[in-house]
């Protein structure tokens, strides 16, 4: 597994190193919430990506290597814990029959994220692609009920599953030490440049809130 995990956590640093070139600061308002998903990711403090970085730089990689993560516990639950699988296969099928499914098939740079930007103060959106979505989720069929001793078993085994998720993480991390060099400096190529001319830019407008040709001097 070991050798495995390497070799997938070496192939989506190198495909995250592949879009980081197409990366630009972002020009519209952000959101308020933060991203649950890169917060305190101990997997963005392994690669050596602080707070200072922006999301979109941190979302593209914590997404990919949470993907490794996620297909381990996949295998593991697949051969290890049945009442689980057979859980997940069935909101699996459940999911498949929803008419709409606007969060599925995204890049990794926009997986995970939400799917509508903030409303603006007063004016209200006429309708969100999120609540479509729920809407779908609504009309498909509900899952069959558990009894208390199946409830019971399945906890336990979503309980082996997080423990086993852990361990995997907890090798992805040391593994993604390994990459920080490569990764920090091609932040600083990319990512750093742009913000720091962002930066100066912001600056030039403060210190000159006005067009010099539209101010002639004091008027009598």
């Amino acid at each position: 597994m070991e050798r495995s995990l390497e070799t997938q956590v070496s192939q989506a640093v190198d495909a995250w190193l592949r879009w980081l070139p197409r990366w630009e600061p972002s020009t519209h308002r952000g959101r308020v919430a933060p991203c649950r998903r890169c917060l305190g990711s101990p997997i963005l403090s392994a690669a050596g990506l602080g707070a200072d970085a922006p999301h979109a730089v941190q979302h593209g990689l914590s997404t990919r290597i949470k993907a490794i993560v996620d297909r381990a516990v996949a295998d593991y639950t697949a051969r290890n814990l049945p009442l689980l699988q057979t859980e997940l296969d069935q909101q699996a099928a459940r999911n498949r029959a929803r008419t709409y499914r606007p969060a599925e098939g995204l890049e990794p740079e926009f997986e995970g994220l939400p799917l509508d930007p903030e409303p603006a103060p007063g004016a209200p959106f006429l309708f969100t692609l999120a609540g479509l979505a729920e809407q779908a989720d609504a009309s498909a069929p509900a899952l069959p009920p558990l009894t208390d001793e199946a409830k019971a078993a399945l906890r336990q085994e979503v309980g082996l599953a997080d423990d086993y998720a852990n361990m995997v993480g907890r090798e992805v991390c040391a593994i993604l030490l390994h990459h920080r060099l490569r990764i920090q400096g091609e932040i600083a190529r990319y990512v750093e440049p742009q913000i720091e001319a962002l930066l100066d830019e912001l600056t030039r407008s403060l210190d000159a809130p006005f067009d010099p040709r539209d101010f002639d001097g004091p008027r009598p």
